[in-house]
């Protein structure tokens, strides 16, 4: 395909301006845990829809539209901008709200050749090229929320089908909280669609949370100028592919992690994360005596005492991890490194986070993904999301999907799989030589399941 004929085409942007919330302050502060992600990229996730029979693409398209436009008026620190003060010595970051001010935007697009397999779950090839063009902002940073919206939607019809796909500023919302917006604008649209009055199942909780005796917000970050922190990485020759997981396979292998080590506490999620490290080492033929570090991004909500509402809209997530020789991970089995998972996982309580916060308010840090450990394989998203809910109005989605932002070798991607149950799809990133290491790896493709036929997905979304 040639640049003069695009696969997708942009055909309309349109602003979905901020409207006066008496809930809402003119100013909303950010925690620690959120300036850390100044420099991170924006989220970019969707979700990919078979065209429904009995609705046209201009249909789906106002449906969608109208029903964000609502949305926004529950989730409105989407409709700000960052202001960023700096007076030579020191930066300060807000979300500022005025009305009558450009907020969202929601992007109507076309790729009429583009069809659902072309884009759907890619298990049995690398990610597809053309999933990249149907997210916005590529390669925008959370620090460009300053000038650029912090929510962008883009609805691109395809041959037979429709893509949603989403860029979020991981500042104002981190996993939790996105997937809490995508439910709740589907619910929106799924009561305008039926024409009834709606009450959000699950109020959002918009009010910030900081530690008490470490300092008044806005947090003073020692920085003179944003240039000492931001960056633009062009993204790195790797190689991304989906795997899936059913739920009898995680059951083995939560079986046979706690068998191994003896424990019983081991949960499915720690099991599959186990796997992923031990094979990528492998994959990787690092010398034996290197280090090789397992990073999880993990929710505060439920740790914190008290806890935090799960509703909590903001980003709430640190990093925890394990750091083992290469040589003691492949000696030992999938149970040692299991319990070196669950070790790391526990140990993020109300305490560690608590240090962890005042560690960086002595030191303030912003994220770089240039400084991301080589040999570490670095964990997100999450099994339990709710993303197969997100039905609009005219059935579940198909498949997932992500862009390009965050992704560097050795990051992968938890996802729950399309039939439920337990089962988990494993978005994959890494240097080509290290991805068909893995694609030979016995322990990792004997666990690997058939996904479910793209053709009974796409007959069973649908609703009748």
């Amino acid at each position: 395909m040639t640049s003069t004929n695009p696969p997708v085409r942009i055909t309309d942007t349109y602003q979905i301006k901020y409207t006066a919330n008496p809930l809402a302050p003119r100013l909303i502060q950010f925690t620690p845990w959120e300036l850390a992600l100044l420099n991170a990229q924006y989220i970019q996730k969707g979700l990919l829809f078979a065209k429904p029979p009995h609705l046209s693409f201009k249909e789906i398209f106002e449906l969608l539209k109208d029903s964000l436009e609502e949305a926004l008026h529950h989730f409105y620190p989407f409709s700000g901008r960052l202001k960023v003060t700096c007076d030579g010595q020191a930066t300060f970051v807000e979300l500022e709200l005025v009305p009558g001010s450009n907020g969202a935007e929601i992007i109507r697009a076309v790729a009429e050749r583009v069809t659902i397999a072309d884009v759907a779950s890619y298990y049995d090839r690398d990610s597809p090229e053309v999933l990249k063009e149907l997210f916005p902002l590529d390669g925008a940073v959370s620090f460009d929320g300053c000038c650029k919206p912090l929510l962008v939607v883009q609805v691109t019809q395809l041959h037979d089908g429709v893509f949603v796909g989403c860029a979020l500023n991981v500042m104002v919302a981190d996993g939790t909280s996105i997937w809490h917006f995508w439910n709740s604008w589907a619910e929106i649209a799924r009561a305008k669609a039926a024409g009834i009055d709606y009450v959000l199942s699950r109020p959002v909780v918009h009010e910030k949370f900081f530690f008490d005796g470490f300092g008044d917000p806005p947090i003073k970050l020692p920085i003179s100028s944003p240039t000492q922190f931001i960056e633009r990485l062009v993204s790195p020759p790797i190689r991304e592919r989906l795997f899936h997981f059913s739920p009898e396979s995680i059951a083995r292998l939560k079986a046979r992690a706690n068998q191994e080590c003896g424990e019983g506490t081991i949960s499915s999620f720690q099991a599959l994360a186990s796997l992923v490290w031990r094979s990528i080492t492998r994959a990787r033929h690092m010398p034996l005596d290197a280090q090789t570090t397992f990073q999880l991004a993990i929710q505060n909500r439920s740790r914190l005492q008290p806890p935090l509402s799960p509703y909590y809209f903001g980003s709430s997530i640190f990093v925890t991890k394990a750091v083992e020789s290469v040589r003691e991970i492949l000696d030992h089995d999938l149970g040692w490194s299991a319990w070196l998972v669950n070790r790391a996982i526990s140990a993020h309580d109300d305490s560690s986070i608590r240090n962890k916060v005042r560690e960086w308010m002595t030191d303030p840090i912003i994220l770089r993904l240039s400084s991301f450990n080589q040999n570490a394989v670095y964990i997100g998203s999450g099994p339990r999301f709710e993303m197969y809910e997100c039905d609009f109005g005219w059935g579940k989605p198909v498949s997932t999907g992500s862009g390009t932002a965050n992704k560097v070798d050795g990051k992968f991607s938890l996802y729950p799989g399309w039939e439920g149950r337990g089962s988990m799809d494993l978005e994959v990133c890494l240097f080509p030589d290290a991805m068909a290491e893995l694609l030979k790896d016995h322990e990792f493709m004997s666990a690997v399941s058939e996904p479910v036929d793209l053709k009974v997905r796409l007959d069973a979304c649908l609703t009748k």
